[in-house]
């Protein structure tokens, strides 16, 4: 195995520089309060995801949930749009963070391995969105996120 970056010497010379020890501190609080507020936290965010989902099943007919509908992580929605990629409806939408896709190593978006064992074509991956809600999400944005989503899949901008 070859170094990542030269000098420190550390790691038994595979990486130089020393441990961020603030980050790690910072990393071991986070899965404290994770493993203390995640199983009340889950029901609220299961709530708030069925809800968006709700409101886009209303709002965009054909719309497809990718997975299981009942054992799933609670913050995460995985949908495919019809006819629209999800390219286009990110263009529309510079407000809203979502995400399809991965990297490839040509900065191109590649269709998610996990959607193609999940059998769907390249074609329907590539209007497929992922969405995470998490512990700060509220009502108030999901409803945006359902308006915003909906009115792009309509050819609207956000604003507009």
């Amino acid at each position: 195995m070859l170094p990542l970056f030269s000098g420190g010497g550390q790691e038994r010379g595979l990486r130089s520089g020393t441990l961020p020890a603030p980050l790690i501190v910072g990393l071991g609080e986070a899965c404290r309060l994770a493993g203390e507020e995640m199983a009340a936290e889950a029901p609220r965010i299961a709530e708030l995801r069925d809800r968006l989902l709700d409101q886009l099943r209303r709002r965009v007919p054909g719309i497809a949930i990718n997975g299981s509908t009942t054992h799933r992580i609670a913050g995460n929605l995985n949908v495919t749009f019809p006819g629209e990629t999800a390219l286009a409806l990110m263009e529309r939408m510079p407000d809203l963070c979502v995400s399809t896709g991965s990297a490839c190593s040509s900065a191109e978006v590649e269709p998610s391995y996990v959607l193609r064992a999940l059998g769907l074509s390249d074609e329907a991956a590539g209007r497929t969105l992922r969405i995470g809600i998490g512990r700060f999400t509220s009502p108030v944005d999901i409803d945006y996120a359902a308006s915003a989503l909906a009115s792009a899949h309509s050819g609207l901008s956000l604003g507009a």
